[in-house]
């Protein structure tokens, strides 16, 4: 072929009907003279020469345009327009490229080649034959009939184009895939039973029948470790089998490894003088990132009844050398769902930020933790014939300044627990909120609380501005309530030690909660100074002096005024203040460390499969459930979840959750 060229003509329809062609013009160019050009590549060409023309006469012609169709007679270069460019090429992605810019994709159509105008050009026809075809003037007859009688291409013609871009990669056919199966002994004999119909074909005259040997299971074994080998160290067993050097980088250089007999990868070492067995000297070489590696694991830690990690690594080294096989004989146990419910670990989140009502300047016991302790034995009077009978220790302190007010309660019911919280707020003042765990009677306290408010109109206004809020912890998660809970341990240990094995009166039991909570309240708040012109630390008792309980907050005494120029009011006034400024500048600063849980290791998900921790029960026993919602923490770290169980959703800390697997893996 010399040259390509290509032809326009236009159709018009009359208001009768009658259609008629016309040529409108045609273009032609000489083939390139140098490197010869393909025929796909020169129609190509010819193509993009007809959709710049076209556009070229769309911007001339005045007259509307109703419909434009482009017509090839290449199935080639028709394929090559309708695929991406980044498919193809540069020589033809770039003219691909070109040809959509002018025109549509879907506007070209197939002709074939003696209907085909453009084609006299490339031929070449005599001058006098071309002044005669009707052809050249009018194009094809099928432009008059309807669109349904045009000729359509073949689409099962062109099965494969050429000029693409090939990305060729070695792919090696794998008879086993190992991630599809997750247990060893499974495994192991369908590998047998595929050998055995090989041989059985191989060899019809000596069938194999019945249940598998052991030459069959160690044959299935060897031709599993060599497809585990061929995938991890492709480049190591291709040098040892054609016994040339390893690479000096390779991981399996300080091994010296070779091929035995059976083309197993084996470890040479150093103990060629030795009197063990050959598969102790010279263990077999495996990936412990290859999954047959960690099914032999896993397989191992069973057959051990689910030892440690040492034993495993131990057991397995007697055969198999597995590179890396410490760090896998630690997961292999850490992910055994029964190892995992037997230890019950826990989780740890990080240590929350502290709450606005620790750090914040307030009267004492505006903000109060109550909690219970005990039993205690008491007599019921003085004298013989006295009756033993229980009582329990209620204690409030303040979030503030660690405050400690003790009451002796004789049982845990609701209506003691409420005069108790009357006999303290009658010496200490009303708490503006009250946290406490879940406990049955602090939670009947709080709804009759709640509704005697509601249903009193005379005292609804007082409530609205005086009420005592109730906030419960989750349950099971003594950690959230510290505060209280190093309190009662505080106050335990005085009284247990003055008590021993007496047995007081109510009046005698009283009394020395009361001296108990004179000596607590007398601890210093933060580490006592060395030096003896320092002042006295404070104490919580600092804070529980000359303040009425109805008392409201104080104008700021400043500091520029002269304490000799004051009166008595307000001298007494600054020394109360004097503390507030002390508490925020020297214990506030002390509550800056987290004296642990540092850290947050182990994250929670929805979704994910736990255990809730009993303390009564064994580890086995602990219910299972599904975590379905957290409740992240102004930090973004959650500390509590909402576990769904076989028993309903319940809600707990992540303390007493035991996570078992992920989502993902499960």
């Amino acid at each position: 072929m010399f040259g390509y060229g290509t032809c326009i003509y236009v159709k018009t329809i009359d208001a009768y009907g009658r259609s008629s062609v016309q040529l409108l013009c045609a273009k032609s160019r000489v083939a390139p003279s140098g490197k010869p050009m393909t025929i796909p590549r020169l129609e190509l060409s010819a193509a993009l020469l007809a959709a710049k023309l076209c556009a070229s006469c769309l911007t001339s012609i005045r007259a509307r345009i109703a419909h434009c169709i482009h017509w090839c007679d290449s199935s080639v270069v028709l394929g090559w327009i309708k695929t991406s460019p980044t498919k193809l090429k540069m020589f033809v992605a770039n003219r691909v490229a070109e040809i959509c810019e002018n025109t549509q994709s879907s506007s070209w159509r197939y002709v074939p080649t003696n209907l085909n105008p453009a084609d006299l050009i490339s031929r070449g026809i005599d001058a006098n034959r071309l002044r005669d075809s009707t052809l050249w003037w009018n194009g094809p007859e099928f432009l008059l009939q309807e669109q349904h009688n045009w000729p359509t291409l073949n689409s099962n013609i062109v099965q494969e184009l050429p000029e693409l871009k090939l990305h060729s990669s070695i792919i090696e056919p794998n008879l086993i895939i190992f991630e599809n199966h997750s247990n060893f002994t499974k495994l192991s004999r369908c590998f047998s039973y595929v050998l055995r119909f090989i041989h059985n074909c191989t060899h019809p005259n000596s069938r194999r029948t019945g249940n598998l040997t052991t030459i069959e299971l160690h044959e299935s074994f060897t031709r599993l470790v060599i497809f585990s080998q061929l995938c991890s160290f492709q480049r190591e067993y291709t040098c040892l089998a054609n016994k040339s050097t390893i690479n000096t980088k390779s991981k399996l250089l300080s091994l010296s490894p070779f091929l035995d007999e059976n083309k197993v990868m084996r470890v040479g070492g150093r103990l060629d003088s030795s009197a063990y067995s050959y598969e102790k000297r010279h263990p077999i070489v495996l990936d412990g990132k290859h999954h047959f590696t960690k099914l032999l694991f896993r397989r191992e830690h069973l057959r051990l009844l689910h030892a440690g990690p040492q034993a495993l690594l131990y057991s397995v080294r007697e055969t198999v050398w597995p590179l890396g096989g410490r760090c896998l004989a630690r997961r292999t146990v850490r992910e055994c769902v029964l190892c995992r419910r037997h230890q019950g670990r826990t989780l740890n989140p990080m240590m929350g930020n502290l709450p606005s009502q620790r750090v914040m300047p307030a009267f004492p016991f505006h903000t109060v933790g109550i909690d219970f302790a005990g039993p205690f034995q008491m007599l019921t009077r003085k004298g013989r014939g006295a009756k033993t009978i229980k009582c329990y220790l209620c204690l409030f302190i303040c979030f503030r300044y660690k405050c400690v007010h003790l009451e002796a309660v004789t049982d845990l019911s609701k209506d003691a627990l409420i005069l108790t919280m009357r006999r303290m707020i009658s010496r200490r003042g009303k708490p503006a909120q009250i946290f406490s765990d879940n406990g049955r009677n602090l939670v009947a306290a709080a709804r009759e609380i709640t509704e005697f408010l509601k249903t009193n109109p005379v005292i609804s206004d007082f409530a609205a501005d005086n009420q005592i809020k109730f906030s419960f912890l989750p349950a099971y998660a003594p950690h959230f309530a510290g505060l209280w809970e190093a309190g009662i341990k505080s106050a335990k240990h005085h009284i247990k030690r003055y008590i021993g094995n007496n047995k007081l009166t109510f009046e005698e039991l009283s009394t020395l909660f009361a001296q108990v909570e004179a000596i607590l309240n007398s601890r210093p708040l933060y580490p006592m100074s060395s030096s003896p012109n320092d002042m006295l630390p404070l104490s919580p008792g600092h804070f529980l002096i000359g303040r009425p309980l109805t008392s409201l907050p104080s104008p700021q005494i400043e500091d520029s005024t002269s304490t000799s120029s004051l009166d008595r009011y307000a001298r007494i006034e600054s020394i109360r203040q004097q503390f507030w400024r002390r508490w925020q500048r020297e214990y506030i600063s002390e509550l800056q460390q987290r004296t642990k849980w540092r850290t947050y290791k182990d994250k929670l998900h929805v979704g994910d499969l736990v255990i809730l921790q009993d303390d009564n029960l064994a580890p086995l026993h602990w219910r299972m459930g599904r975590v379905v919602g957290l409740f992240p923490g102004p930090d973004g770290i959650s500390r509590v979840a909402e576990i769904k169980t076989t028993r309903g959703v319940v809600r707990r800390a992540l303390t007493r959750i035991c996570p078992l697997l992920s989502e993902t893996s499960s």
